[in-house]
């Protein structure tokens, strides 16, 4: 198949605040060979995100942070079920001159109180939502120590209000398979630790049947 073009025609800037918003016109190359019409699109430029899934292969046990996301307030209207305070795994924003390590090593700490034992080993980078944002997450297995784990914690002049708590890894695994874990980095994090729980507890020296 031969590479695909697009041309933006013009490009502005719709909303400047804490998040900005982008107005694209713009054409693409279409699958038969022709052209797209015109387009106007608008792209939330969310910024750039890490998240860690916290681990203790000793332990068998993960670290899972719940907080309150307004971003789930309208979602009731349509699904009532669906929780406003999200059970998660750490995450941040990439700021200004840091690495994606740094912010998963800052994050960790922040937001769960752990420190992350040895290398941060690299799962995956995604998109969040490609319709209508430009945010990627990238996601790394952070091995802890869970033996003092809980608390409240977060930045409180960044108005953090985070409860931080363990779970075995049989427990997290039903917790993604009931909807508890219902947003996509705990879902993507921990399908992975499921394929993948053996090989780090050997890596760790447990014995694993």
């Amino acid at each position: 198949m031969p590479p695909k073009h697009f041309e933006i025609i013009d490009k502005k800037r719709g909303w400047n605040g804490y998040f900005k918003l982008d107005v694209y016109r713009l054409c693409h190359d279409t699958f038969d060979g022709g052209k797209s019409a015109v387009l106007e699109r608008e792209v939330l430029e969310r910024g750039h995100a890490v998240a860690v899934l916290p681990y203790d292969p000793v332990r068998d046990e993960v670290v899972l942070i719940e907080q309150f996301r307004p971003g789930a307030i309208s979602v009731q209207e349509t699904y009532p079920d669906m929780p406003v305070w999200l059970n998660e795994i750490v995450a941040g924003i990439i700021e200004a001159g840091e690495k994606p390590q740094d912010v998963a090593h800052r994050e960790t700490i922040e937001e769960s109180g752990c420190t992350v034992i040895g290398p941060l080993e690299y799962i995956s980078r995604y998109y969040v939502t490609p319709g209508c944002s430009s945010e990627t997450v990238t996601l790394y297995y952070g091995r802890v120590d869970t033996s003092d784990i809980g608390g409240i914690h977060g930045v409180k002049d960044e108005g953090e209000d985070i409860r931080v708590y363990k779970v075995s890894a049989k427990e997290c695994f039903a917790m993604l398979q009931n909807g508890q874990l219902c947003n996509a980095t705990a879902t993507i994090a921990v399908q992975w630790l499921m394929l993948n729980r053996d090989r780090i507890r050997r890596e760790t020296g447990v014995s694993v049947e």
